[in-house]
């Protein structure tokens, strides 16, 4: 559902360890790497207008802003791995890994915090 996402970061180097982190948990590459951005997946073109991007940038000092981010995860160890991963790259548990059965009876998801505060979640769909 994501086309592409930009949020704003106080520290790119912090952000850049989380982020590779957690997107190497969920198969996602990084694909830009600039001096106050980085970027994951690919941008929708007409050919492709599936395709996710998310854009990291360096926010003006004092105006980071926490939001929340769901990204799609393939299967429920990925999930899992996006949740461990993120911990170990400095990031804050939001939300173990489990099933979501308010949201419906196969939602999987954990949630983090980044170092930033923006929340972001890995979810995965399917029932097995």
């Amino acid at each position: 559902m994501l086309d592409h996402v930009s949020i704003t970061v106080s520290n790119i180097d912090r952000a850049e360890s989380f982020y590779d982190a957690v997107f190497a948990a969920l198969g996602v590459a990084r694909v830009i790497s600039e001096p106050n951005r980085i970027g994951y997946g690919e941008r929708a073109r007409a050919d492709h207008p599936d395709r996710t991007y998310l854009s990291v940038r360096v926010g003006e000092t004092g105006r980071v802003q926490g939001r929340h981010w769901a990204f799609k995860a393939a299967t429920r160890e990925a999930v899992d791995a996006f949740h461990a991963a993120g911990i170990a790259a400095g990031g804050r548990d939001e939300g173990a890994p489990g099933l979501r059965p308010h949201y419906h009876e196969s939602y999987y998801a954990a949630f983090l915090l980044d170092p930033d505060g923006n929340r972001i979640e890995a979810v995965c769909h399917l029932a097995t």
